[in-house]
């Protein structure tokens, strides 16, 4: 069975996506939309997905349409290297750590990241609206920065001594902390995030692990 991942390079749900599949050892094929061509509007894309939103897994016709649902999918499809668990405990850890991911990380870097890496804003004036609310925004980030950092201590993944869903969903998003580093340098710094490696050392040392298991490489954003 062919699996395929329809997605929009650098969505973190897509993202998701590609991470489940990976962490499982699993081989599939990523067809990638052109957003500024809005094809996930497109009449095609709409037979697929009529809320015309991505990440959806085609799976010899089986068509999955939410990041969460297709790692659950995958569990279910290939038992092996499990996301969610093997015993009821492990299960219920992950499904909290990943959900608060989905729920608080997911808008903490929308608020934060979407302006500096989408929007591609250039650093605002000190006093002004804009740095203002950068500064809300990177607050709710660290305090979910120092959230997982706790959650590391002590432990290699989140959730335990190997990587699970909770992987899955929160790489994309640190990682685009990383990203927002490289492109807009003095933004994050004026934000505190200049020392990231050293005010958040476990989830550094996560990320840069996370990031060297095999095929992650892969799912990177292709326009990086």
């Amino acid at each position: 069975m062919t699996l395929t991942v329809h997605t929009i390079s650098g969505t973190p749900r897509g993202w998701r996506a590609l991470m489940g599949l990976t962490l499982k050892g699993l081989d599939y094929e990523t067809h990638y939309l052109e957003s500024s061509k809005r094809e996930q509007k497109s009449p095609d894309f709409l037979k697929i997905n009529p809320r015309g939103v991505v990440p959806v897994l085609d799976a010899g016709g089986v068509l999955v349409r939410d990041s969460i649902a297709i790692l659950a999918w995958l569990d279910r499809e290939y038992p092996s290297k499990p996301l969610f668990g093997e015993t009821p405990d492990e299960a219920a850890r992950i499904w909290e750590v990943s959900m608060e991911c989905c729920d608080y990380l997911r808008g903490a870097g929308q608020h934060l990241l979407y302006p500096i890496l989408v929007e591609n804003i250039d650093l605002p004036a000190p006093d002004s609206e804009g740095m203002r609310s950068l500064k809300v925004a990177s607050e709710s980030m660290h305090a979910e920065c120092h959230h997982l950092e706790k959650l590391l201590e002590g432990q290699a993944y989140l959730c335990g001594n190997r990587p699970s869903a909770a992987e899955a969903i929160a790489f994309p998003e640190v990682r685009l902390i990383q990203r927002a580093l490289d492109r807009k340098n003095d933004i994050m710094a004026a934000l505190g995030f200049s020392d990231f490696a050293k005010r958040y050392p476990c989830l550094f040392d996560w990320m840069q692990r996370v990031g060297a298991l095999k095929g992650v490489e892969n799912t990177l954003p292709y326009h990086w």
